[in-house]
């Protein structure tokens, strides 16, 4: 088979079943991309139903219309296709993903999943913070993790600000919240969408990476994302033993905020995926897949 031809063969498989091959005009690079996009692609294992989190007492319910990525695939996808440092995946649990979506897709979004182990988290301050005074403080470690950030060789972060004020569940013992990121130089802003889970020995860590302008669909799915995560009996934020059990050294601020240095009392910068970063955008392939589903319809 012409090496075009298998190309496209292969670009089909993945986005566009109804496009034509002489439509197509691709380059060597795109050609070499795509062959390495289908072989990802096929390779990733994904999972619905009952999702047993790896080394945490937690489960996942995914429903049909999401699939769930083990912790290699996951780490797979935000290195390898989203060009993320491979040093922010540790410790990553898994991805969920819609049922429609691939990581290759230029409209795809997807949810991140972690655990932090730090102990019990005592909410007694979720109906005090100031989410102003909170802004601020994360914009400012924000602003000096850039340091770090430059020396190995990845774009600064800006913290443009709340997409949505945090929210607290009292009865659920479940918080999420949206920030507004902006990477680098590029246009386009990323809409960091947290969510978490309190339990008795640590929180459940998800978040979304998704664009802004994806956030009315964000919003429309964080109902099903919130239901599927669940801690298993004995380790839910009712099991907590007071006395017995280690407590975490901040509370509902400081999970907002990322993570909490208690004896300096400085909150550090959040960990926020960076989504389609690499070689997509720099093959304008979403462009490519664009011109491939316009010519399926």
């Amino acid at each position: 088979m012409p090496i075009l031809a298998l190309a496209l063969a292969l670009t089909l498989a993945l986005v566009a079943p109804m496009a034509s091959a002489q439509e197509a005009e691709l380059t060597p690079e795109q050609v070499e991309y795509l062959i390495w996009a289908k072989g990802v692609w096929d390779s990733l294992d994904r999972q619905h139903g009952r999702i047993d989190l790896p080394g945490v007492p937690a489960t996942l319910d995914v429903p049909e219309d999401f699939y769930y990525l083990k912790p290699a695939d996951a780490t797979k996808v935000l290195t390898e296709v989203w060009g993320n440092p491979p040093n922010n995946a540790e410790g990553l649990l898994g991805m969920l993903f819609p049922a429609e979506a691939t990581p290759f897709d230029p409209g795809s979004w997807a949810v991140t999943i972690a655990y932090d182990e730090d102990g019990y988290v005592s909410d007694a301050d979720a109906k005090d913070i100031d989410y102003d005074v909170l802004l601020a403080e994360m914009r400012e470690a924000t602003q000096a993790a850039n340091e770090q950030r430059a020396a190995a060789g990845y774009a600064p972060i800006a913290l443009i600000g709340w997409a949505a004020k945090p929210f607290y569940d009292q009865a659920s013992h479940k918080l999420h919240w949206a920030r507004e990121v902006k990477f680098g130089d590029q246009p386009e802003h990323t809409l960091n969408y947290g969510i978490r889970v309190l339990g008795r020995q640590g929180v459940l860590v998800l978040n979304f990476v998704a664009n802004m302008d994806q956030k009315d669909l964000i919003d429309g799915e964080l109902h099903k994302v919130l239901a599927m995560a669940e801690f298993k009996p004995g380790s839910r934020y009712a099991d907590y033993t007071p006395g017995m059990d280690k407590v975490a050294a901040y509370g509902i601020g400081g999970l907002i905020a990322g993570k909490v240095v208690a004896k300096a009392g400085l909150f550090a910068a959040a960990l926020i995926f960076l989504k389609k970063f690499g070689v997509l955008i720099v093959l304008g392939l979403g462009a490519l897949v664009a011109k491939l589903r316009r010519k399926a319809t």
